[in-house]
């Protein structure tokens, strides 16, 4: 009877201990899909040692998160080893700001906040993508029809963003100054608030913000200039950084995240995954699938051997020389800086060796 007993408390010791087993998904973080490669439907490979947790900024639209969110679902931070905990923010600059803190690892920025990777507060390890889906737009039920209806309208916009940078642009094409106008500093939620509530003339805004204004104003809305009218000036990049110290310190944990984006990227790019996508997106931020899909077109969206290519033949140099001009022609950057300065090109270039 006591041989029988034991054997029944060791089974039932085994059922729990398998019924506890495995890495489960954390409460932060979507559950993986569980393919190891784009387009593969081979489940992800259990990754052997404790997991490297990683702090992750991002925006809640679909250009922010189609490559992090695709990479989670996936499995293919779980690949590398990697858990990916995310924490949202309104813009760039304030997402430097915490990386600053301490309490963020790493980050996605617009256009706009490069202007402080270039004067040295942070680092580009990651190119996502060039983007058009920042826009400056003016009601005309307020007078605002062209550029120069802005003289002495007042505008919404949020600093440090890219949609301030084409702000600046269309006030110097018009002939205007910040003078001329009176500029309402708010973030992206309050300037969709005020302009759907009568208290603007006019905002510098990104998408989804802009989608969201043109749904609820409709023709008294028109759109100034976007990222595409400035795309010889001032190239309208998005990147992935991180503090210089957090890079010195994390080299190979930097490669395999750039791997794990790599084939979120290549995934991403077969445009019927959009749908899917869209879905892990609008769950994590709780905006409407459709308004998530309705960005998809928000970007020009890469391959990885694509963007490995333009890294060889010179041309994403170009663009981020482009970017950095264009600051420099706002005043916003005093003079030229080194590309090597502030981009990790070694880190790209491994993660795709």
């Amino acid at each position: 009877m006591k041989k029988i007993l034991a054997l029944v408390l060791v089974l039932a010791l085994a059922l729990t201990l398998a019924a506890c087993g495995g890495n489960g998904a954390s409460s932060s973080t979507p559950a993986a899909g569980g393919s190891s490669a784009a387009g593969s439907s081979t489940p992800a490979s259990e990754p052997a040692g404790e997991m490297d947790v990683v702090n992750v900024a991002y925006m809640a639209n679909y250009a922010s998160l189609v490559e992090v969110c695709t990479a989670m679902e996936k499995g293919y931070f779980a690949d590398e080893n990697i858990e990916v905990k995310l924490t949202a923010f309104q813009d760039g600059p304030t997402i430097i700001a915490a990386m600053e803190s301490g309490s963020i690892d790493i980050g996605y920025i617009g256009s706009g906040a490069h202007k402080l990777a270039i004067n040295g507060q942070c680092k580009i390890f990651c190119f996502a993508h060039v983007g058009n889906g920042d826009a400056v737009m003016g009601l005309k039920s307020k007078g605002v029809e062209t550029a120069a209806d802005l003289k002495g309208k007042t505008i919404g916009y949020a600093p440090g963003t890219s949609s301030e940078t084409i702000l600046k642009q269309v006030l110097a094409d018009a002939g205007l100054s910040e003078s001329d106008v009176n500029l309402m500093s708010m973030d992206a939620d309050g300037i969709v608030t005020a302009m759907i509530g009568d208290s603007l003339d006019a905002a510098a805004l990104w998408s989804p913000s802009t989608l969201k204004v043109e749904e609820e104003l409709g023709d008294d809305v028109v759109t100034l200039a976007d990222n595409l009218t400035y795309a010889d000036q001032a190239a309208s990049i998005s990147s992935w950084i991180v503090m210089p110290s957090y890079a010195e310190a994390n080299h190979d944990l930097l490669v395999r995240f750039t791997r794990a984006l790599y084939k979120a990227k290549d995934y991403r790019a077969d445009m019927s995954n959009a749908d899917e996508i869209s879905g892990y997106i609008a769950t994590l931020t709780g905006l409407d699938k459709d308004t998530v899909y309705a960005q998809r077109g928000d970007a020009e969206w890469l391959t990885s051997e694509e963007m490995l290519a333009q890294i060889e033949d010179g041309t994403l140099a170009a663009m981020y020389q482009t970017q950095q001009n264009g600051f420099i022609a706002t005043g916003d950057v005093a003079a030229e800086v080194p590309l090597e300065d502030y981009i990790l090109w070694d880190v790209m270039e491994e993660a795709g060796a």
